[in-house]
């Protein structure tokens, strides 16, 4: 059996910085509020003159990691992409994708796990990988959020928190077991879903959308923020621990951890939970804000470029969010 390996990542974010005092002019807010609870400083969004999508976005990733990958577009076999976020209702991104970058007619799937969704398509990937029907699979994790946001005092809670942006990996084949993808770990509970939940538009409730009800708060996101907190930090241990396990190392063998960047202070909680120092963990979230299916894509094209991921590296990507999903992997690199 193959074994699949990422050769190649890229990452592509708005040039509009929008700052907390920014936010401070559009609703009750202040830095210190939003640092003290969630880390972030700025964010960056969309820029709606230019016109800037999901896709758009993860076109420019995309074209970095298959550069950095040494490959050409049309050496692609496959798209895995990632978004709560997508251009239209339907069809998803990935044949969006497929298209403006001129690929021939490879299959593309799309991954609805919110902010776990750059870990579902990873272990997607590393599956068609590993049987041999794929040798090049292009994942990528895309989000255009801000347009979504209530940016007032009432949704302050979510505005303050999601931004846009867009990263990507190449995975290939190997036949070296012991570099790559190790093992990955996804998980669901999906009776907690309407604690951080979008719940329209939907079929059922199109029509309530023409109505024009201003008090119809279904077309914005919606967190239960201490409830989703308190089952973060437990389900991030429990994919982490889960995947040290089954590849028998301990948690001072990791050279990098790059957590779902939801919030600081979860990253904080599970950085002292296993006691890793400042240098094992990679965050990004101070300048990005939770990207969700994009901020462990941005946060691992950020590390490699940085220098930060070396060869031989033992490196593990975690994620929580909506649905509840979570999940794991662990690599070799």
């Amino acid at each position: 059996m193959f074994n699949s390996k990422i050769i190649g990542t890229g990452h592509y974010v708005p040039k509009t910085k929008v700052s907390n005092d920014d936010l401070s002019k559009m609703m009750d807010t202040n830095d210190e509020w939003i640092q003290e609870r969630t880390g972030i400083q700025e964010r960056r969004w969309a820029d709606k003159a230019l016109d800037e999508t999901a896709t758009t976005m993860a076109v420019k990733a995309s074209e970095m990691a298959i550069q950095k990958a040494g490959l050409k577009n049309e050496e692609i076999d496959f798209i895995i992409f990632a978004t709560l976020s997508p251009d239209y209702y339907f069809p998803g991104g990935g044949v969006q994708l497929q298209h403006l970058l001129g690929m021939p007619t490879v299959g593309a799937l799309d991954v609805r796990a919110q902010c776990s969704g750059f870990i579902y398509a990873i272990s997607v990937a590393d599956q068609f990988i590993k049987t041999g029907m794929y040798k090049n699979i292009l994942v990528v994790g895309a989000e255009s959020q801000s347009g979504l946001l209530d940016k007032t005092t009432r949704g302050r809670n979510m505005a303050v928190i999601f931004g846009d942006g867009a990263g990507a990996a190449v995975l290939t084949r190997t036949e070296d077991n012991a570099k790559g993808v190790l093992s990955t770990h996804l998980h669901s509970e999906g009776q907690y879903a309407e604690e951080l939940a979008l719940l329209s538009p939907n079929p059922s409730k199109w029509v309530k959308h023409f109505e024009n009800n201003e008090e119809d708060l279904s077309y914005y996101p919606y967190m239960n923020g201490p409830f989703v907190f308190k089952h973060a930090v437990t389900r991030f241990s429990e994919a982490i621990v889960e995947g040290l396990e089954q590849n028998k190392i301990e948690s001072n063998d990791i050279d990098l951890l790059i957590p779902h960047q939801a919030n600081l202070r979860i990253s904080q909680f599970v950085q002292k939970k296993f006691r890793l120092s400042n240098d094992q963990v990679f965050n990004n979230i101070q300048k990005y804000g939770n990207t969700t299916a994009a901020s462990i894509a941005i946060a691992l094209s950020e590390a490699v470029e940085e220098g930060k991921v070396k060869e031989n590296d033992l490196v593990v990507l975690a994620a929580f969010g909506s649905g509840f999903t979570w999940g794991s992997v662990i690599l070799r690199w």
